[in-house]
């Protein structure tokens, strides 16, 4: 992978000599390197994370990093900007494309960010949100005591279903009767089945609410038509450029006509400053990719995994919520097998399986959440996911031997290496 770093001679368009930071700061050169090992070695099946192109790397790692462009193309506050101009009018104009949005801004930082602007451009402190509950999937900008949202405005959670895991609509509609929120939240960190938009939409049209859509997770799907596609039905939605869309770490809001001035402003200058202008053009260049064919032949690869990996699981006695998954994330229950989701995720990276815990709806106990999307850009199919079910069995056993496992491990990430050799 990459290096970056700075130098006083730096050569070509695209940023510095890689090999300036090895001699001018090894030690984070050694942690660069560690990091690389890190992915290479093991199976990384966290739902967030994947491996960006190394044409997303470049534009990372690109000069533009040095350009201060605070406002937007043609009205920015500093000189100097055309080719920054240029950068983000391409992302809003692949980025509207790809996802069928009226307006797009892509200065958000992250996927937070993206939310805060678009509680800044619809409500007002103290006004009433209906979103899901954090122990359900709900994210931290979904009504967290910790978070800005929490703090801010006052939250009505929603669940899921007790027995089926889906999301409650009857509870969605009685609640936004009672409560007459100023807008409505959906979208989850850990919510593998698909969204009923419409559903969502009649909601907030019988109550007078926005309706904010938190695609973080599925945007990438959306995008290569492996889910639906949020865009016709909220006012505004709100996403990450990583995960499966497979771009840099940032946010991302789309929304009508109607809101782009008001979105806008509530980046910038309301929630943010300058513009990350290489992000930017890393961005760019991500929309670009996923509107191609193999992008779309991409997403349907993660679903099929990821609905092949649950199916697995299940069989091998793990308590797969909601039955499987529609999506490239699946969150499952190991107690069957005789540990929580904590001790699991320990075992699972003792052996090489890397994967989060995560809340469950019901109950005190802690399940594990895990996805496909980056064992999928490697090139694993339907095998590797039948080795990865029965590796997740294998770590998970009470006399488990992870040495043996982290061995089968890397050498299954070895055939796959996300950069090549």
């Amino acid at each position: 992978m990459p290096a970056t770093g700075t130098d006083q001679a730096p050569h070509g368009p695209y940023g510095p000599d890689p090999d300036a930071l090895r001699r001018q700061d090894p030690q984070i050169a050694d942690v660069l390197d560690g990091e690389a090992r890190r992915q290479e070695d093991g199976l990384q099946l966290i739902a967030a994370e994947n491996f960006t192109s190394p044409a997303v790397l470049a534009a990372l790692g690109s000069r533009l990093a040095n350009k201060y462009a605070e406002g937007y193309p043609g009205r920015r506050h500093h000189g100097g900007c055309e080719y920054a101009d240029a950068a983000e009018r391409l992302a809003v104009e692949r980025a509207c494309a790809l996802f069928g949005a009226d307006h797009a801004n892509v200065q958000a930082h992250s996927g937070s960010s993206a939310v805060l602007a678009a509680y800044a451009a619809l409500l007002r402190p103290g006004d009433t949100v209906l979103a899901m509950g954090l122990a359900h999937g709900g994210h931290l900008t979904h009504g967290s005591p910790a978070n800005f949202s929490g703090r801010w405005f006052e939250f009505v959670p929603y669940g899921v279903d007790a027995e089926s895991g889906l999301v409650d609509h009857h509870q969605v509609r009685a609640l936004a009767r009672r409560h007459r929120p100023k807008a409505i939240v959906c979208g989850s960190i850990s919510y593998p089945r698909h969204i009923d938009y419409a559903e969502f939409r009649d909601i907030a049209d019988e109550v007078g609410a926005a309706l904010v859509v938190d695609a973080a997770h599925p945007i990438g799907l959306v995008a290569g038509g492996a889910a639906p596609n949020p865009v016709p039905y909220a006012d505004v939605v709100c996403a990450t450029t990583h995960k499966v869309l497979r771009g840099p770490r940032g946010g991302l809001l789309l929304c009508g006509d109607e809101l782009a001035e008001r979105i806008d402003r509530a980046v910038f200058p309301f929630t943010q400053g300058g513009a990350q202008m290489h992000t930017v053009a890393a961005k760019a260049v991500a929309f670009g990719e996923a509107a191609t064919p193999a992008f779309r032949q991409y997403t349907h690869q993660v679903v099929a995994n990821a609905r092949l990996l649950a199916e697995r699981l299940a069989a091998l006695g793990f308590a797969v919520t909601t039955g499987g998954t529609d999506t490239h994330l699946i969150t499952a229950d190991p107690a069957p097998l005789g540990v929580d989701g904590r001790t699991a995720r320990a075992r699972l990276a003792a052996a090489g399986l890397v994967v989060d815990v995560c809340a469950l709806p019901y109950g005190d106990g802690r399940g594990i959440r895990f996805g496909t999307a980056a064992v999928t850009t490697q090139g694993m199919g339907a095998a590797e996911m039948e080795q990865i079910a029965r590796l997740f069995a294998d770590a998970l056993r009470e006399d488990a031997d992870s040495g043996a496992v982290r061995a089968e491990a890397r050498a299954l990430a070895g055939r796959f290496p996300p950069y090549g050799r």
